[in-house]
């Protein structure tokens, strides 16, 4: 049953996307911390009963399913409780986003389904806990602009980007020569490269590190997620693309690296596990006990660092390429590469296809700067459009 009584001063979190990897750790951080943090709304695109479990056991009064059929079957069912309000689509996404009394919304749906709440809840002047990183690919000088419109706090929960936020600690980008973002290299990195036109989607999924879901496990295979990850940064810290770099470092221990124009560096170091950042952003100023244990430099610790091979990762090439092009690009290439990931996932293009379908339709579409909203989801479209034509074209 929803708990009636509140104790004073706890945030009330509206968690979108509660079944997927991120929504499972937020959780985690969720019960620990009962004390001061107060889940009120949860949100997932189709697992109705997953969801349900998590209304029932935290007393949600509000929720949605993006998906029309997987709503039609819950409230067949009868899964929620009575007290909970279930809503659908993008409406519902929205309503959820902007609940009256809500203070946090972690935005953690995969893909651009969650664009249209995100910048529902800056406008509404709620705090945005981002760690959708597509969002600010697709509009991030939408998202900003909504940010500062609205006076509202915009805090990245991507480990990577939660990291600067936490090293920056509010010092102006003027005074930062670069950042850099560390990557693990996915499941291929020590892979001969030769016998990455062999690979299947079961073993681009076996992360060495992170658990994490499907598409997000690609991108770090083929690294798409760290272009991405530079481009997101870029926006959130008000950096140009020759501020922004990526290393490898195999380990996941060191999340980034800010240089300062004096010449020093800062670093946050954790285990590779997302109740850091997750934790970090919900709480946020304030530090309390963790949920997952801390490193422990009674034993050994090694961290290795190497420049990316864009040979091996021509995805991260494209990313960046698409990063100085600026304008639409940075979300065309978003768009191509979530249709050539799920064609790799279904089995219908090879791996090493996957930077090819990007390639060809970042060179069939002109970029432009996008005057509107519309205008970018109109490129998102056409790129998506142009991507499956040439997915098509690799199965005939």
């Amino acid at each position: 049953m929803p708990n009636q009584s509140r104790p004073p001063g706890r945030k009330r979190v509206v968690l979108l996307g509660a079944t997927g990897s991120i929504g499972e750790n937020a959780l985690r951080v969720l019960a620990a911390h009962r004390d001061r943090l107060e889940l009120v709304a949860v949100a997932a695109r189709a697992d109705w009963r997953k969801l349900a479990a998590i209304a029932r056991r935290f007393g949600v009064r509000d929720a949605c399913l993006f998906d029309d059929g997987a709503y039609a079957a819950a409230r067949d069912a009868g899964a929620f409780p009575p007290e909970t309000r279930l809503r659908s689509g993008a409406s519902g996404l929205v309503e959820l986003a902007t609940l009256p009394g809500a203070d946090s919304v972690l935005v953690a749906v995969v893909g651009t389904a969650g664009l249209e709440p995100a910048l529902a809840a800056l406008t509404a002047g709620k705090e945005l806990a981002l760690a959708s990183k597509e969002i600010l690919v697709l509009a991030g000088k939408f998202v900003m602009a909504a940010a500062k419109a609205g006076g509202s706090p915009l805090l990245p929960v991507d480990s990577e980007h939660n990291a600067v936020f936490q090293c920056l600690a509010g010092r102006p980008a003027g005074e930062v020569r670069r950042i850099l973002l560390t990557a693990s290299g996915g499941a291929f990195r020590d892979w001969p490269l030769e016998r990455l036109a062999g690979a299947t989607p079961a073993d681009a999924l076996r992360h060495p590190n992170w658990s994490m879901g499907p598409k997000i496990t690609v991108d770090c295979a083929t690294l798409a997620n760290k272009g991405l990850e530079l481009i997101e940064a870029g926006w959130l810290f008000g950096l140009a693309p020759t501020q922004c770099s990526a290393l490898l470092h195999p380990q996941s221990t060191v999340h980034c690296i800010v240089e300062f124009t004096d010449g020093s560096m800062l670093s946050q170091l954790c285990p590779p596990s997302m109740t850091f950042p997750i934790q970090h952003a919900l709480l946020h100023p304030d530090r309390t006990p963790g949920v997952s244990a801390p490193l422990d430099f009674a034993h050994p610790l090694s961290l290795d660092f190497s420049p990316i091979d864009e040979a091996r990762y021509p995805m991260f090439r494209l990313a960046r390429e698409a990063m100085r092009a600026g304008g639409s690009a940075p979300a065309l290439f978003n768009a191509a590469n979530e249709v050539a990931v799920e064609a790799f996932l279904g089995e219908r293009i090879p791996f090493l296809a996957i930077s090819g379908v990007v390639e060809h339709t970042l060179g069939q579409i002109a970029s432009f700067d996008p005057p509107d909203l519309t205008a970018v989801l109109m490129a998102d479209a056409e790129a998506r459009r142009v991507a499956s034509g040439r997915n098509q074209a690799i199965l005939d």
